[in-house]
């Protein structure tokens, strides 16, 4: 399937597991990766390229647990820069802007980006309209509250079904607004008002997501339900526990993984694929 970012893009997905490198620009990531300096953000995304990143996605703002709001104004300050510079350096790859606001996703996709990676799944007004306007790619993504809230007491009936009947809602709604479906991934958002176990079900029950017919994008990286499984408290400790999520949820239908180590994740992507029978 070709998933057309924009004119200068376009990834073939279902062939081999596309990986996502997370540059955040932010100087309270919960990973401990954040740069808030341009010239070390620029210098990370092209150490992506080398190590075989496919998608770049920025993002200004923490939305860990807990998190609070980053004002519109700061977050382009934050990002705008680093895309400026890459797009006037011929960057290759296609850059993702993380954001849930539609005047950053806007400012960010007149500067040269082409993807809209959405934490709250087009849900903040304005963001239905901006992706009609802009035709961008999307990532929908589910959350259970907000980054202040969604993990005091997530609860769910069933939450791949929950999670499922959402993402097929919100994605019904940007096609309705004329955004053509090969422009949409969702995400199930592992650990984003969920348990661990929640997260662990997600990642069983993958399929029922790519059931939906649209590709899947997965974000476990370094994530706290895998230091709490492992009792590793450091973030960047967890990459071994990383690349289990990865392979379990390759195998099980994810088409992207989004990723703090790109190096070790993008192995871990080949020899999965290796072994699904996909092509290198």
């Amino acid at each position: 399937m070709a998933w057309r970012c924009c004119e200068r893009h376009e990834l073939l997905l279902g062939q081999r597991t596309i990986v996502m490198g997370i540059l955040n620009v932010t100087p309270d990531s919960f990973s401990g990766d954040g740069v808030v300096d341009t010239d070390a953000a620029v210098a990370r995304a092209w150490k992506f390229v080398e190590e075989g990143a496919d998608i770049l996605d920025i993002g200004g703002e923490s939305t860990r647990p807990g998190s609070q709001p980053v004002p519109a104004d700061e977050e382009m300050r934050r990002v705008l820069p680093v895309i400026e510079r890459l797009m006037a350096q011929n960057f290759p790859l296609p850059i993702s802007v993380d954001t849930y606001k539609p005047e950053v996703a806007k400012r960010a996709l007149e500067t040269g980006a082409c993807i809209v990676n959405d934490i709250y799944g087009l849900r903040q007004t304005g963001m239905l309209e901006l992706v009609a306007d802009f035709q961008p790619a999307v990532v929908i993504m589910h959350m259970q509250g907000t980054p202040q809230t969604m993990q005091l007491n997530p609860t769910y009936t069933d939450c791949v079904r929950e999670i499922r009947d959402f993402l097929r809602e919100q994605a019904e709604k940007a096609i309705a607004v004329g955004l053509p479906k090969e422009k949409i991934i969702v995400d199930p958002g592992i650990g984003f008002g969920k348990t661990v176990e929640h997260n662990l079900e997600i990642l069983r029950r993958l399929s029922e997501i790519k059931a939906l017919g649209y590709p899947v994008l997965i974000g476990t990286s370094r994530k706290s339900f895998i230091g709490k499984v492992l009792g590793i408290e450091v973030p960047a400790e967890r990459v071994w526990g990383t690349a289990a999520t990865v392979a379990i949820a390759i195998a099980n239908g994810a088409d992207i993984v989004r990723v703090h180590d790109v190096r070790e994740m993008v192995q871990v992507a080949r020899m999965t694929d290796a072994v699904l029978g996909r092509k290198l």
